[in-house]
């Protein structure tokens, strides 16, 4: 098993900018109210919580440009969230950012670019690719389009003073249970070499092999970030989020993926993102949520 990080610092980004469905802004109080720090201190990690980031309410604001709404707001959050993910990575300690919706891991990928001073990987477990760009994006939501971004790949658009892009070697990116992709989506995927591990595929080769694969890919210099969608799950498991897609993980292979991870020594951060609690049922994704970071961060039956 790999070793209890010694210090975990907890940053809540409750941003919602990024999606067309209000309340993924309560995410980081629901997963908190859930016991995050109780679970974690249960095993031995040191636990310090920085509080949530100061974000902007929608209905104060203009949408801007469609095809990337409230992009503006949502880049300056982004790199407030990169400057304090960077202090917590100069501290010793180990991130875990609460989301909030998806558009955020830019700002947690941007802040661990600039504490490494190069590009990481990242093990992207979602049920979609978030490689839209303000072209390709049929919604217009921000939150379809952070990794593509974090890849240097989203247009001039996403030029930001605070960001540090690109941030993530896409040889070193890997989609764990993706279901949902959009045209475009797939077309980057096999011009950049991402690795795609479909649901289908963790059907056929099971959970922990595609786990293993998925963190040699992203192993390597820099930094292994894991960001870890809620709707990644089975909406039967967890019915709060924003985008939920039928065939998801179970709650056994979700467990089983972080406890691999956790076991491989190499995970250096954490966010959980996209809990909706107005969509959810007696906080129970949320809980999902801090039992899954639990055992991404070493907490083992025995």
């Amino acid at each position: 098993m790999g070793a209890t990080p010694r210090t975990v610092t907890i940053v809540g980004a409750p941003l919602d900018l990024g999606q067309g469905r209000r309340g993924v802004d309560m995410g980081p109080s629901a997963i908190r109210y859930a016991g995050l720090e109780e679970r974690l201190t249960s095993f031995g990690c040191q636990v310090v919580d920085r509080g949530n980031l100061a974000t902007r309410e929608p209905e104060a604001l203009a949408i801007g440009d469609e095809r990337a709404r409230f992009l503006s707001e949502i880049l300056d959050a982004c790199a407030r969230l990169a400057e304090l993910v960077a202090d917590v990575v100069a501290d010793g300690s180990l991130p875990l950012v609460l989301g909030g919706d998806h558009s955020i891991a830019l700002g947690t990928l941007a802040g661990l670019r600039q504490a490494a001073g190069e590009p990481g990987g990242v093990i992207w477990i979602d049920a979609h690719g978030d490689l839209n760009t303000p072209e390709t994006s049929p919604s217009g939501n921000v939150h379809g389009m952070p990794l593509a971004a974090a890849l240097g790949l989203a247009g001039a658009a996403f030029g930001h003073p605070g960001l540090d892009l690109p941030a993530v070697d896409p040889r070193r990116v890997v989609l764990l249970g993706v279901r949902s992709l959009d045209p475009h989506e797939r077309s980057l995927i096999r011009e950049t070499g991402i690795r795609a591990i479909t649901m289908t595929e963790i059907d056929r080769i099971g959970i922990e092999r595609a786990v293993l694969e998925a963190i040699d890919r992203a192993s390597g210099p820099g930094f292994v970030h894991v960001s870890l969608d809620l709707d990644a799950l089975d909406p039967e498991v967890a019915p709060g989020v924003g985008t939920p897609v039928k065939g998801g993980l179970t709650y056994r292979e979700a467990h089983l993926a972080c406890e691999d991870l956790a076991e491989s020594g190499l995970v250096g951060s954490l966010e959980l993102v996209e809990v909706n609690p107005i969509l959810d049922r007696e906080n129970g994704s949320a809980a999902i949520a801090v039992e899954l970071a639990a055992s991404a961060l070493g907490q083992s039956i025995l």
